[in-house]
């Protein structure tokens, strides 16, 4: 069989690979807790199925415009307006199969061949792969200071003459910060003026917490939208827990727009029609349900945090959005993948290995699931890997003896 070569340098999804790996034990009857994953445990918004529902009840589902149907970017317009402060035209609006589909489809509409993307790390997995899958190059932008927010100066000496986009994603995947305004102004104005598109993953906007808004990146631009370098990218997925429905949407310039949408007719025609129907009633209906998600998942973080102080050894910045932190592990001496292994082997626990997010020694660790499985979870890992533990634990009904400490 021949492979393309570009197929064969594309790394495989470390989060989606855990997840498929969890669940074969959990079918197996094992009992493993899942700290790995990213999909808020919330039911839908009853908008959202009462919406997707009369689409289905009325057998209308057909093909639509390859942009998204005018309702839902009509939501999204007065979303953007009431989010972000700006007015936005339809044709500045488009909806796609997910978020993911939406970055990748900016990235295959800006990048030629040899085109650099600034990445900041600890970044999402899928960046500078996504980047690699259009003939494109990552350049990854790591704090020398050990923090999760690179200075102004790290990213002017990362842009060369081929720099294209940077990607900034705040609320952060992986770490759960969120970037300052002073920065994230700082980063508007550089692109601004080096003509660099400013690609905002904005997914977990409003999933923050103590009190924290982030800042709209328009407010720092004297440009309109029009001739703005800005490009921001959300979804349904984290914010209304929708994660199966597959809806994103890109605001950006009416050029780019009309580029990817024939990007996207030539590849998914256009996103599905009842996961569309979900997704206006979602942004439409009530948004209660958000801030209760929110006060959830800021009451699990604030559990996380607790019990991972009980590790001396550990270094911990506090996340202030998403359903992540990354705690550094480095003290213990493993590495990421080595202790990612240990505790899904020995303890039964899933995390993500942090190299995967350009944080090497870190792992990632999700708090959307319930407070009885992070308890559970930290238990276990404690044993697993801090000497001043008790040395024995149940897991399950099987009582279980460290031995490798």
């Amino acid at each position: 069989m021949s492979i393309s070569h570009l197929a064969r340098s594309i790394g495989e999804s470390a989060t989606l690979k855990l997840n498929e790996r969890a669940k074969l034990l959990a079918d197996q009857g094992q009992p493993v807790i899942h700290l790995g994953g990213g999909e808020p445990k919330n039911k839908v918004p009853i908008t959202a199925i009462l919406s997707s529902t009369a689409k289905l009840t009325a057998g209308d589902v057909k093909y639509v415009p390859t942009d998204g149907t005018p309702s839902l970017k009509k939501a999204i317009i007065r979303y953007t307006e009431e989010n972000y402060g700006w007015l936005v035209a339809p044709e500045n609006v488009i909806v796609s199969s997910g978020a993911k589909q939406a970055l990748y489809n900016v990235l295959v509409s800006i990048i030629d061949p040899q085109d650099e993307v600034i990445v900041l790390a600890p970044y999402w997995v899928s960046y500078p792969e996504m980047v690699k899958m259009v003939y494109g190059r990552p350049v990854i932008v790591k704090p020398e200071d050990g923090t999760f927010q690179p200075r102004i100066e790290e990213i002017e000496q990362a842009i060369s003459s081929y720099t294209k986009a940077i990607v900034v994603n705040s609320p952060n995947n992986p770490s759960g910060f969120v970037y300052n305004a002073d920065f994230i102004a700082e980063v508007v104005e550089l692109c601004e003026q080096r003509g660099i598109y400013l690609i905002m993953d904005d997914i977990y906007h409003k999933l923050v917490f103590d009190g924290m808004r982030p800042p709209s990146p328009y407010q720092y631009t004297d440009k309109n939208i029009e001739t703005s370098k800005i490009i921001v990218i959300n979804g349904v997925s984290k914010l209304y827990g929708m994660t199966g429905f597959r809806i994103g949407w890109t605001i950006a310039n009416r050029p780019l727009v009309e580029v990817m949408k024939n990007v996207q007719a030539q590849t998914t025609s256009c996103p599905a029609n009842v996961s569309m129907a979900a997704a206006e009633g979602a942004l439409n209906g009530v948004q209660s349900t958000v801030e209760s998600l929110r006060l959830s998942i800021q009451n699990n973080r604030d559990v996380m945090m607790n019990e991972l102080r009980a590790f001396s050894a550990l270094r911990i910045i506090k996340p202030r959005g998403t359903f992540y932190c990354l705690p550094d592990f480095r003290a213990i001496g493993n590495s990421s993948e080595e202790l990612a292994e240990l505790l899904l082997s020995r303890a039964l626990v899933v995390t993500v290995p942090g190299k995967e997010f350009g944080a090497e020694g870190h792992l990632r660790l999700s708090y959307c699931g319930s407070v009885k499985d992070i308890t559970e979870g930290m238990k276990r890992i404690r044993w697993a890997l801090d000497p001043e533990a008790p040395n024995e634990i149940y897991i399950g009904d099987r009582r279980m003896v460290r031995d490798w400490l």
